[in-house]
């Protein structure tokens, strides 16, 4: 069994066919949960973690020493894999790898607000993320001079994830008086970069064409079931 967990960074990801069992954004117990299913692969995408428990590192553990393939990547996945590849999870994308090299630090970078899943999980702000990776976009900068760019990158670091829009970048943006904001938001919309997505379809990439079969155990380090990972499966396990 291969199972997904994905949200807001693929609302579409039930309309893509994937060859994947799609689930919700992951909390924590889920991955634990996944593990005493059956699961083989295990590629998380989004997760929880401001008004629930976010997915913990001992559970990605427990399922890399069970021999469980574990992906992440685009946003919560691209946190878990910076900090748990050294174990055996698998990282993928430009975002992992900017978290994994120190590149980008803070956890909010791929915050961003949305609807609930009855409404798709529509975004409705725009991570840090995309917005760099859109300032950077060497189309865009052939047409904007550098000092616009810097402008509004400092615009939207500033912004907190859950009011950072790209109308509310552009009309925050420390520009001349001059500028046409209007025709601005229309050149960022239409050279905009959705790193959180490319990332997350290349992961869905590996994890369809991993067997469905789980590895051998690590044979470097030994799980460490503590009283706090017991605690936990108390919690999360259905009584």
């Amino acid at each position: 069994m291969k199972l997904l967990f994905v949200g807001p960074t693929l609302p579409d990801a039930p309309r893509l066919g994937l060859k994947l069992d799609l689930r919700a954004p992951v909390l924590q117990g889920d991955v634990y949960r996944a593990v005493e299913e059956g699961a083989s692969v295990i590629g998380l995408i989004d997760g929880g973690f401001e008004y629930t428990a976010p997915v913990w590192h001992k559970e990605i553990l427990y399922a890399l020493s069970k021999g469980v393939r574990v992906l992440g990547a685009a946003s919560m996945g691209a946190l878990r894999a910076a900090e748990c590849h050294g174990f055996g999870m698998i990282g993928i994308g430009e975002i992992f790898r900017s978290y994994r090299d120190g590149l980008l630090i803070d956890d909010a970078d791929v915050g961003q607000s949305h609807a609930p899943a009855a409404l798709g999980w529509t975004g409705i702000t725009e991570p840090l993320v995309n917005v760099r990776a859109t300032l950077a976009n060497p189309a865009l900068a052939a047409l904007l001079p550098a000092q616009t760019l810097k402008a509004l990158e400092a615009s939207g670091a500033a912004l907190h994830f859950k009011d950072r829009t790209w109308r509310r970048l552009v009309m925050n943006a420390a520009l001349p008086h001059e500028t046409d904001r209007t025709r601005l938001l229309d050149l960022l919309l239409a050279h905009r970069i959705d790193q959180k997505r490319r990332d997350a379809l290349d992961l869905v990439s590996l994890a369809e064409a991993l067997p469905d079969a789980r590895t051998a155990p690590p044979s470097d380090w030994q799980f460490q079931p503590t009283s706090l990972w017991r605690e936990m499966i108390e919690r999360t396990t259905p009584v």
